[in-house]
């Protein structure tokens, strides 16, 4: 019964499969992000202190990120890798490549507790907090880290269950967890009196829930791709792969974390609490409609990557042209509704007039590059479905760290605060566009049975 699932990856309808795959992928990547946006919209309004104790959460955001990132490295390398052998038919060299990616993320839990329990403090400064929210910060971050383990399963391995046609069963995993966040926020946060740190205490517990579930699930006899003891023994070959595809989303989250320091620390320079406190909210708006986008590349990700790894070409040309349309027109009619109605999106997270008034203003001119860079977010995961690291790492590295850094460092010096927000939409796009050209000249080329052969 299970096989006959994958099998459905290279039979079924396009239209029909990618609604059965994407939509429950979609759902869980919305239910996913409500872990940060209802802590965010909790404590931005916990009584008196709120401001500061949203803007205090925020800096932390960066140490998220970047855990979050290491999990994308197993999950995003892992995954598509193991949907390509799937095609061929090997399933022992599939459940080696999920096997590897446990041991992998069991690793990467250990450095990353150990290294941000050591540096939270001095890095929390660094990355835009000031003695007013500092404490938010620590009291947030503290009690974070003790779930890194989870974080690292649930997301991690949540893309193997994918990999495999079971986008519902990855659903319910993330559904799992953010119900009973949403339950237990205010409970933590109001009724027991906990604030900051209770918002905490509540996402630990939820990704501990749907941890479980994933694991659970993973070594279950329901689950054609199984978690075996043997396969989890490392395998250099393997893990070299996962990382070169890897790298790629590593670095398109690893840098989100650097950006919100650039941004933040900027932010703080030239403007104060209250503009770190407006990058939080509008990050936050933008998590809000890039989430189900990458909910829906991602439940199609495999299904290019199953019937490339089976050399049915022209059904992963029109995979691919459907998701780079359809990611266009989304990511285009979502931008249009939230650069119209700034203050709604804003009054969701705070009821702090200035720091409303003050979103009001930079939300439309923050955010208009993401009419355009629909097409690069669906261009990004046809290369990784492709097994392409090197031009899908070429184009995350180009937008994050070639283009928003340096603008993000250099306008400020001119235009001021101002500055800040200029940088987002132009590297928005300028790599859009450049996403574009690299995959009109490269596509008919890697779409072949020659590039094919090559995986490994």
């Amino acid at each position: 019964m299970e096989r006959d699932k994958e099998l459905r990856m290279a039979t079924e309808g396009i239209g029909k499969l990618m609604i059965r795959m994407a939509v429950p992928s979609m759902i869980a990547q919305i239910i996913n992000i409500l872990y940060s946006i209802i802590d965010r919209i909790y404590i931005g309004h916990i009584e008196r202190v709120g401001m500061e104790a949203l803007t205090g959460v925020g800096v932390t955001f960066p140490i998220i990120v970047l855990i979050s990132a290491f999990s994308a490295f197993v999950g995003a390398g892992g995954a598509p890798l193991s949907a390509i052998w799937l095609g061929k038919g090997d399933r022992n060299r599939a459940e080696k490549i999920l096997g590897n990616g446990v041991t992998m993320l069991l690793f990467f839990t250990v450095v990353l507790m150990g290294f941000f329990y050591a540096f939270q403090r001095p890095l929390l400064y660094l990355f835009g907090a000031s003695d007013a929210t500092i404490g938010y910060a620590v009291d947030y971050m503290t009690t974070y880290l003790a779930g890194t383990v989870f974080v690292e399963l649930a997301l991690g391995l949540n893309a193997f269950i994918i990999s495999q046609g079971q986008s519902r069963i990855a659903m319910i995993a993330v559904l799992i967890g953010a119900a009973a966040n949403i339950i237990l926020d205010p409970i933590f946060i109001f009724v027991l009196h906990m604030g900051v740190r209770g918002a905490a205490v509540a996402t630990v517990i939820s990704q501990a829930l749907s941890a479980v579930w994933t694991v659970g699930f993973l070594i279950s006899k329901k689950s054609s791709l199984g978690i075996k003891v043997k396969a989890m023994k490392p395998d250099f070959s393997i893990i070299g792969s996962v990382m070169a595809l890897g790298i790629s989303p590593f670095i398109m989250r690893a840098t989100e974390s650097l950006i919100s320091i650039v941004l933040n620390s900027g932010l703080q320079r030239y403007g104060g609490d209250v503009y770190v406190g407006s990058l939080t909210i509008m990050q936050s708006v933008m998590q809000m409609y890039s989430a189900p986008l990458g909910g829906f590349t991602q439940g199609v990700q495999p299904i290019i990557s199953y019937n490339f790894g089976a050399g049915n070409f022209e059904r992963v040309k029109k995979l691919y042209r459907c998701m780079i349309t359809t990611s266009f027109l989304f990511a285009a009619s979502a931008t249009l509704i939230v650069i119209t109605f700034p203050a709604f999106f804003a009054g969701m997270f705070t009821n702090d007039g200035e720091l409303i008034a003050l979103v009001e203003k930079m939300m439309p001119i923050f955010m208009c590059g993401m009419l355009v860079f629909g097409i690069q977010q669906g261009i990004q995961p046809t290369f990784l479905a492709l097994g392409q690291a090197k031009l899908s790492l070429f184009i995350a590295i180009f937008r994050k760290v070639l283009l928003l850094v340096p603008l993000a460092l250099v306008l400020p010096i001119k235009y001021g605060v101002m500055g800040i927000y200029y940088a987002e939409p132009i590297s928005d796009i300028l790599s859009a566009t450049v996403a574009t050209i690299l995959f009109l000249t490269n596509i008919k080329k890697i779409v072949s049975k020659e590039t094919l052969q090559n995986i490994v």
